[in-house]
């Protein structure tokens, strides 16, 4: 399995934990976010990992060389001289994958319990450029989607506004999706190298003429953003 960890992040939410460390490094039952994911996905069968850095990203790629990269094939995307949010991220990114695998992305500041090795195997089987794993939380932005849970639009329901086009289903994102190769080509044509953009802006241009599909999380699978300090007593009952 191939995956990506979104790492680059500032952080700003979860300050001041984050005034000296990346959020990746930030703590939770006495270990780095970072490591958690690492060891959830390499559970998975993920054995080609790529972790993308920017805010501290000298702290990350020291913790990744003094735990011998938890005995995975791990590559960084290194983001240190120019953020490139999660869109010029994934682009950056995407060429580290030589082997022509869907791409497992995981954001690292979400905690879940969610069996990835399953929706990596329902994405693969899937006709889909990219699967975004969703669910039914309250938010203030939703993901639009038909009855086919195929992408339609995007809405935050607190101003109004709507990207894309209207659908009948609203479901939130989970910071985790799938990608295939094809999707490159895409990205190079939507936007230059090294320019900043939000992935969620690509994927709302590019449903109009690729499938952009769908998987919702099971019922009674725990999940939260643990980016934010008040949610990371709730992630150290997910990540043990």
């Amino acid at each position: 399995m191939n995956a990506l960890i979104f790492a680059a992040g500032l952080g700003t939410r979860l300050r001041p934990l984050t005034d000296d460390r990346p959020k990746a490094l930030v703590e939770v039952n006495g270990r780095p976010l970072l490591e958690h994911i690492i060891l959830k996905l390499k559970d998975a069968g993920a054995d080609h990992i790529v972790v993308n850095v920017h805010h501290f990203g000298e702290q990350v790629i020291r913790f990744l060389e003094a735990h011998q990269n938890f005995g995975l094939d791990i590559q960084v995307s290194d983001e240190r001289e120019l953020l490139l949010d999660t869109g010029g991220g994934l682009r950056k990114a995407l060429p580290m994958f030589s082997d022509g695998a869907p791409v497992l992305i995981h954001n690292v500041d979400i905690a879940s319990d969610a069996d990835l090795a399953q929706i990596y195997r329902q994405a693969c089987e899937r006709a889909e450029s990219a699967t975004l794993v969703v669910n039914e939380r309250a938010t203030s932005r939703y993901l639009l989607f038909n009855e086919q849970l195929m992408l339609r639009g995007w809405t935050n329901v607190q101003t109004g506004q709507v990207k894309g086009e209207e659908a009948p289903l609203r479901r939130a994102f989970t910071g985790i999706h799938i990608v295939k190769s094809a999707l490159a080509q895409h990205l190079n044509e939507y936007m230059g190298a090294d320019v900043p953009f939000p992935i969620m802006d690509f994927y709302l241009h590019l449903c109009g003429v690729q499938s952009i599909g769908a998987i919702p999380l099971p019922d009674g699978c725990r999940w939260v953003d643990c980016g934010k300090v008040e949610s990371l007593a709730k992630a150290a009952e997910i990540l043990l």
